[in-house]
């Protein structure tokens, strides 16, 4: 947990918030085991990379780098990292397996004991990832989608083999049903109870900025994350908040305007909620931050900023011209550092998260 937050600064705007005092907290290291299980994985290698010099001189900035998460283990978006490591020890816990069991050992408990079924709620790519899970360990899955989600994207969930149940309401009405309909809940959302499996999803995105600082050689200046219950956001946090206190990046938050829970909330200095809106960026429409993700986001996150529809549009279509595959969510953080980089100090290093590609999100633009 990080130490406790001090008052912080953010300007009058409502699309905006800064906390100079972020960089000197510190939390707890995730799990070292994450980054060798996910080695292990078949099929697994790091993803790019990306140095754009071109956009860098553009914007001011010494080197600017997107972390270009449109094919992960096989899907087109990042998620799979945290729903491979939170399935896992899930299922371990649940057949009572050690917490060093491998993935060998989860599937003999459930050839021998019988499989469970997996339960989550998902604006798109997470519930994909789930699915895909399942299928490795032979456990179903059943996914509830929230309202917003693009038909084809429901197909791509079921085409993993899940039974899915297309919702009429927000992506947090749609977790607090699937947490309510039985199954083993494997949610990247915190609930007042749930906060293990949460964590573990958190712990398994945590590969990522591994990768980024191998590639570097270290931190980077500062990275720009798309946030949506904060889950992907957590794990910045605790990857950066617990190294040496000289190599601590700053920590952009992005999210849609019609969606900007967390900004909401740093801003009260309370978890809180937004209306439901709408937004070309499906996988970051949610309305309240992830009640374990909260506390650290609170305490670690350095600034969060709000972006409109038709700048992530215009962000995927920079980054496509520049040869980087990225749908809305993804680009979020281009718009989010476009917005940010006048009310910050300058910076030498810049990685933008981008975390889909367009094939993850039919509405892109």
């Amino acid at each position: 947990m990080p130490s406790a937050p001090h008052a912080a600064a953010s300007s009058a705007s409502s699309d905006w918030f800064a906390d100079p005092a972020a960089r000197s907290r510190t939390c707890e290291p995730p799990s070292r085991d994450v980054a060798t299980f996910h080695a292990a994985l078949p099929g697994y290698e790091p993803t790019p990379l990306v140095e754009l010099p071109g956009l860098a001189a553009e914007l001011g900035v010494g080197r600017l780098l997107v972390k270009d998460e449109s094919s992960r283990l096989g899907l087109p978006a990042f998620k799979i990292l945290g729903a491979s490591w939170g399935v896992h020890r899930a299922l371990a816990v649940h057949y009572g397996l050690p917490a060093g069991a491998t993935p060998d050992d989860v599937r003999a408990a459930v050839a021998g004991h019988g499989p469970v079924t997996l339960v989550t709620a998902t604006d798109g790519n997470h519930g994909r990832a789930v699915a895909r899970v399942a299928r490795w360990y032979g456990v179903p899955a059943r996914v509830l989608v929230a309202a917003g989600v693009h038909p084809s994207a429901r197909a791509a969930i079921e085409g993993e083999g899940a039974e899915v149940t297309a919702l009429d309401v927000p992506y947090d009405e749609a977790v607090r049903r699937a947490a309510a309909s039985g199954g083993l809940l494997v949610q990247d959302m915190g609930l007042p109870g749930y906060t293990d499996v949460p964590n573990w999803i958190c712990e398994g995105y945590t590969t990522l900025f591994t990768e980024i600082d191998e590639r570097l050689g270290g931190t980077p200046g500062l990275v720009a994350v798309p946030v949506g219950v904060g889950s992907l956001a957590q794990a910045a946090v605790t990857h950066y908040r617990s190294g040496p206190a000289g190599r601590r990046p700053t920590l952009l938050a992005v999210e849609p305007a019609t969606a900007a829970s967390l900004l909401a909330s740093l801003r009260a200095g309370r978890r809180t909620s937004t209306p439901p809106g709408r937004t070309i960026m499906a996988g970051l429409n949610c309305t309240t931050p992830s009640e374990t993700a909260w506390p650290l986001l609170r305490a670690g996150v350095d600034a969060a900023v709000a972006v409109s529809d038709a700048e992530a549009a215009r962000a995927v279509r920079d980054l496509a011209e520049l040869g980087v595959d990225a749908g809305p969510c993804g680009a979020a953080s281009l718009a989010g550092l476009r917005a940010a980089l006048p009310r910050l100090p300058s910076q030498d290093t810049v990685v933008l998260l981008s975390t889909e590609g367009r094939a993850a999100n039919p509405s892109t633009p």
